[in-house]
């Protein structure tokens, strides 16, 4: 069969890495893909669309007809680091790694790619399908699992050396019109990596699209960009979930100062530094959507920021 790249897939792969980095490995990916399931003796179903943001998702069988996912992740999108955090939970609040032993020279282009055999979930159905309030309880419940500590030779970039990079770019990237916005994340972001002391590994990329409903687990965790560092920057993504239902609800600036509150005081973090994570990470993801095209997202993640 085909491996046709979802178009989600096609633009945050351009968007992160650069438009001619992602298409040098879409254009191999039929390959990359071919190869990987037929070392694993794989029957393919389909490719799951949208899909994933950074990699090609597959529902498979196995040789012994059980089913499973197969995803496959370009080799600058770090997948070894994926498949690191995978294997350190265990499929504890997180999706579970089936071939934890296997090297699959995920850091090699030539190789597989970078292909994870996960368990099969239900990729039709995420937290965004429950009402707001029950979405926000068990997507606590899910990221508190995985908040542990990191195995002592991990080689996982921590929290200020990604901001870092990030607060390098937003100093270039935004205009004037936004420097008051830009200035109040940048601050933040400097008084919270000054500060922190608590390090666990994080999910990196949290949010209600990214838990899933499973049969060993009601709810599990999938499409990890794994860190270290304080549990606090880890909410800042799910704070502004549905943002486009706040922003349209007059309600909408209350309701966000209250979500930060009520998550914060869930997972017993402090709301000040849920709030600046919060804050900073929507202001650089706004910022950045603006620079991609992407006009009507990028302002809607910096209003729900100027209302923090």
């Amino acid at each position: 069969m085909g491996f046709e790249p979802p178009q989600r897939l096609v633009r945050t792969l351009g968007e992160r890495y650069g438009e001619t980095t992602a298409a040098e490995w879409l254009g191999q990916l039929p390959g990359i893909a071919g190869e990987a399931v037929a070392r694993r003796g794989l029957e393919v179903e389909r490719v799951i669309a949208p899909g994933g943001r950074s990699g090609l998702v597959l529902l498979v069988r196995r040789s012994d007809g059980s089913p499973a996912t197969l995803k496959i992740v370009p080799p600058f999108a770090a997948p070894s680091l994926e498949r690191a955090a995978l294997a350190h939970w265990k499929g504890w609040g997180a999706v579970e790694l089936l071939d934890a032993g296997e090297d699959d020279g995920a850091d090699n282009p030539d190789a597989a790619g970078g292909a994870l055999l996960l368990e099969r979930l239900h990729p039709e159905v995420s937290l965004r399908s429950l009402p707001e309030a029950k979405s926000l309880l068990e997507a606590a419940g899910t990221v508190r699992r995985l908040w542990v500590d990191p195995p002592g030779d991990h080689g996982f970039e921590t929290v200020a050396e990604r901001t870092a990079r990030e607060a390098a770019a937003l100093r270039t990237a935004a205009d004037d019109t936004l420097a008051p916005l830009v200035s109040a994340a940048l601050a933040a972001r400097d008084e919270l990596c000054a500060s922190a002391a608590e390090i666990r590994l994080l999910h990196g990329a949290f949010g209600q699209g990214k838990v899933l409903a499973g049969d060993r687990a009601p709810w599990l965790a999938v499409g990890p960009e794994p860190l270290v560092g304080e549990p606090a920057y880890d909410l800042a993504r799910l704070v502004r979930d549905r943002v486009d239902d706040l922003v349209a609800a007059s309600s909408g600036a209350s309701s966000a100062r209250r979500r930060v509150n009520r998550l914060a005081d869930s997972l017993d973090l402090d709301r000040e530094r849920v709030r600046g994570w919060t804050l900073f990470r929507a202001v650089e993801s706004g910022v950045r959507t603006l620079r991609a095209g992407r006009r009507q997202s990028g302002e809607l993640l910096l209003e729900f920021a100027g209302w923090l």
